[in-house]
């Protein structure tokens, strides 16, 4: 019996000793969790009329660009432009050899002189003819009395029938040459006037003539470069064979594609006398630029609008590939954001109590900053002066997440 009640005794004093030690055991501290934050960089804004701007690629060219052609066929016998110099106002750029010009105008002068003399000559006749007139018709009168006097002779039998014959062909010659007289008098009016069209015909031929004399020997109209040059000394052209191509630095465009989503807004800029300034991007001297007009044709791209470049140099060519940033019109407030600072296409987070809070905005636009940094555009009803947008990009952004602001950048 006692061998029994021994183990289980010994057992009930350890559970009492448990239960003891886990009643007197000292209660631990509950542990507080800490809640992780991300240090951010923020900018204070303050909305304003800020212009956007907008990338454009297009293609230099010239308004005041023309091609030479040869005024006539011949050889070229001077050159002394080189395709891409620049020529001055004033300076040859090619002649056509004189021995194929020369006999051309030598040939129109004759060709008037030659009616000048016609002319004179049907003036000349007639005033004979008028002379002469009076003389035929006495000559006419003449002839009628004398066939009447010889028809009554015959009648009376005193004159053998073929005197008869002989005045009615005296008559007849008379009437004839009378009638020719008086056909050529009536016509004179029209053979004049015929002389005369021919020597006008003649005289502008003469006129062409001396003018494309001139230009087969051509000079520089202005300052200006030589392009696509298609001839050496020595070729032999056709009339009106392309030659050359001659344009100014100055009035030089760029022939740029607007999309359509933009087109409304650069017309209204340019009707209410908006002045949209562009400059290029990617040149060691940009290129200033002002819009100049929207061209009057568009297409499923877009429309084109042609800038007109301020300060050319003589490294510009035509048909150059050139990116330009355009201002847009200003609509309404917006603020300048760095790109780090946009989630999606239309979400910021503004610094309110230590954590992030989502904002909802529109895309305007790009800008340049001052040290060339492209910034964004946005608007919102919701954005405020003083606001604190968080400029640095978190890949756990989330509505509510705990950030600390590290410095503060103030707004452009």
């Amino acid at each position: 019996m006692r061998k029994r009640t021994l183990p289980l005794l010994i057992v009930a004093i350890g559970i009492l000793g448990f239960i003891l030690l886990r009643i007197t055991r000292p209660e631990p501290e509950p542990a507080t969790p800490t809640e992780r934050s991300w240090r951010v960089e923020t900018q204070t804004i303050i909305p304003q009329q800020l212009q956007a701007n907008l990338t454009l690629y297009g293609t230099l060219e010239s308004p005041e660009r023309f091609t030479v052609v040869a005024p006539l066929a011949g050889r070229i016998s001077a050159l002394p432009v080189r395709d891409g110099g620049q020529a001055r106002q004033g300076q040859a750029l090619l002649q056509l050899d004189p021995a194929d010009i020369q006999p051309r105008l030598a040939q129109a002068q004759a060709e008037l002189d030659d009616i000048e003399a016609q002319l004179q000559s049907e003036k000349l006749g007639n005033s004979n003819d008028r002379e002469a007139l009076a003389l035929e018709r006495r000559l006419m009168d003449n002839a009628e009395r004398n066939l009447q006097r010889v028809t009554q002779l015959v009648e009376r039998e005193l004159a053998p029938r073929s005197e008869l014959d002989n005045a009615r062909d005296l008559h007849d010659r008379a009437q004839l040459t009378l009638s020719n007289r008086q056909r050529s008098l009536n016509t004179f009016n029209a053979r004049l006037a015929a002389l005369q069209a021919r020597r006008e015909r003649a005289a502008a031929n003469l006129d062409a003539i001396r003018r494309d004399v001139e230009r087969s020997q051509l000079a520089a109209p202005f300052d200006g470069l030589v392009a696509n040059l298609r001839v050496a000394v020595g070729d032999q052209v056709n009339t009106n064979a392309p030659l050359l191509d001659f344009y100014p630095l100055q009035g030089m465009e760029l022939r740029a594609l607007l999309p359509h989503q933009h087109s409304q807004d650069f017309l209204d800029a340019l009707a209410a006398g908006e002045q949209l300034d562009a400059r290029s991007l990617g040149r060691e001297r940009p290129l200033q630029l002002v819009l100049e007009r929207i061209a009057g044709q568009a297409d499923a791209r877009g429309v084109e609008a042609l800038f007109r470049v301020l300060n050319p140099g003589p490294e510009l060519r035509l048909g150059s590939l050139l990116a330009i940033s355009v201002e847009r019109p200003t609509r309404g407030l917006n603020v300048a954001l760095p790109y780090t600072a946009l989630y999606g296409n239309d979400s910021i987070y503004q610094l309110v109590d230590g954590r992030m809070h989502r904002l909802q905005i529109e895309r305007v636009g790009e800008q340049l900053g001052e040290n060339g940094e492209r910034l964004i555009l946005v608007r919102s009803g919701q954005l405020e002066s003083g606001m604190q947008i968080i400029t640095t990009h978190l890949p756990n952004a989330v509505q509510g997440l705990r950030v600390d602001s590290v410095t503060e950048e103030s707004a452009p």
